[in-house]
Formats: C-alpha cells, structure tokens, sequence
C-alpha cells in the first residue's frame, strides 16, 4: 500500500527539494503540495493523505494553525518543516514528532519517513498516534508566544530575544525587526508574527506595523483619527484609527 503524501510549504524550491528526495521511496506516493496553511487544511479534511511534510512559517496559516484546525482521530502523520524556529523544534521534539531542520539532506528526510511509516503502519493497525493528538490537544488550549527568533544576516545566525525588539514594520515578503539602531529582516508575514507575540506586550497599531508596548513614550493627535507614536529611541509611528479602540482601551486599562 502506497504511503499518501502531501507536501506543503511556501517556497517552490522547497517542496522540489522534499519530492525529489521522497523519489527513492518506493512505498510514497506525492498525491498534492500546497503553498499556504489554508490551502493544506482543506486538501488535509478533502483528500486524506497519511504522510504530510509541514513548514511552519507560511502565509495565511502557520504550520501550528494547520495542526490546530486537524481533528487528531483523523489526522495525518506529520513531519514538521522549518528554517529556524528553535522555540517550534523544542516543541516538537517534547512531543516525540520528527522535523527537518532547512537545509536537509536526503538521509535525514529518509530518516524520517522510517519514523512517519512506523506510525501509519500502527495506525493502519487500528492504534492512534496518541502523541500527534496530545499535540494538537495542547495546541488548542495552551498559547505559547514567541520569546526569541533566529535571525539570519550577512553569513550569520544569531538569537535575538523578542524583549528586544522596539517595532515590526512590514517591508515586502519579510519583516523589518527595529531593535536599537540596528534592523534585521526575517521570511514572515504580519498577521502570523502579531499572533505569536504576546499581546501584553506587543500591539498592532497599523496594518503594517507592530509596536512593543514598553518602548512608548508619547501618543499626540493627528489628523483624521490618527495619532503619533513616538517610541523611547526618537521614533515617530503612526497609529491608525483602525486599531486605535484596542491601543486606548489597553492603556485605559493600565492607567
């Protein structure tokens, strides 16, 4: 019996790389690859597949709003992708579920079909994978918000603490992290950082910015709605009236 696989991740390049490795398995089929979280879940719940190669950081939905929306007595097998996510290997590893860490090589990916075909084959035998379903259990009742990144720049990798960060500011594909008087651009889209941080510390305050909370200073009246945020550091942001209920009704609350 065929091994059913879907591959999901946002960079073409990548889910060649996942298909042409998976070519030596005889037993796995690629039956689908998707390039965003939404579009997985509605191929997952239609299509049914037993293997999946997860990325975790992808428009729309993230790899962890893909396993929160998965019912675990129906769920496929996972084998979780990511480039840099440290927080999300340590997650994962607790749980007992493979991942591939970017750039893997063929071995490591085989490796972890020999694990992913242990788990259908005992699932096949009528045994749930209670690790997955007690993943998906604590994704849904637990929020775990991001504490640092890895970030990439000029041939090194470093961790930088989200403490740390005086602003996001949207810039393309990537993100622009204002920390001091250095910037550094990650692969991520707004709408997935805002929902890993921790929303005590910071706030949306325009579509296309994110601002830590303790680095405001002053708020001035602008036009149509609008006010002026200027941070600790001299920088002048713009609050839009669009989410200007949420940032008076938090400092209301504080005052």
């Amino acid at each position: 019996m065929k091994i059913r696989t879907l591959i999901v991740d946002d960079e073409p390049l990548a889910r060649e790389r996942v298909r042409r490795f998976l070519r030596d398995e005889a037993d796995v089929a690629v039956v689908g690859e998707c390039g965003d979280g939404a579009e997985a879940i509605e191929f997952i719940k239609n299509e049914r597949p037993d293997l999946v190669f997860l990325d975790i950081q992808m428009p729309e939905k993230t790899g962890f709003e893909v396993v929160r929306a998965l019912d675990p007595k129906t769920a496929p097998t996972i084998v979780f992708v990511t480039a840099y996510d440290q927080y999300a290997l340590q997650a994962f590893d607790a749980s007992a579920l493979d991942y591939l860490l970017k750039p893997f090589n063929r071995e490591r990916l085989q490796r972890a079909v020999t694990r992913a075909r242990e788990l259908i084959e005992n699932r096949q035998r009528g045994k749930l994978d209670e690790r997955l379903a007690s993943l998906i259990a604590d994704l849904k009742t637990e929020k775990k918000y991001l504490e640092r990144l890895v970030v990439k720049s000029v041939g090194r990798v470093f961790f930088l603490k989200t403490d740390e960060i005086d602003w996001i500011e949207a810039a393309g594909n990537y993100l622009k992290l204002h920390v001091g008087r250095e910037s550094h651009l990650i692969r991520e889209t707004m709408n997935a950082i805002e929902s890993r941080l921790d929303p005590d510390k910071f706030l949306r305050i325009h579509r296309s910015t994110v601002v830590n909370i303790d680095r405001i200073k002053e708020l001035h009246p602008m036009f149509s709605g609008d006010y002026s945020v200027i941070l600790r550091n001299g920088a002048e942001l713009t609050l839009s009236r669009n989410y200007r209920e949420r940032f008076l009704e938090l400092f209301e609350n504080q005052g």
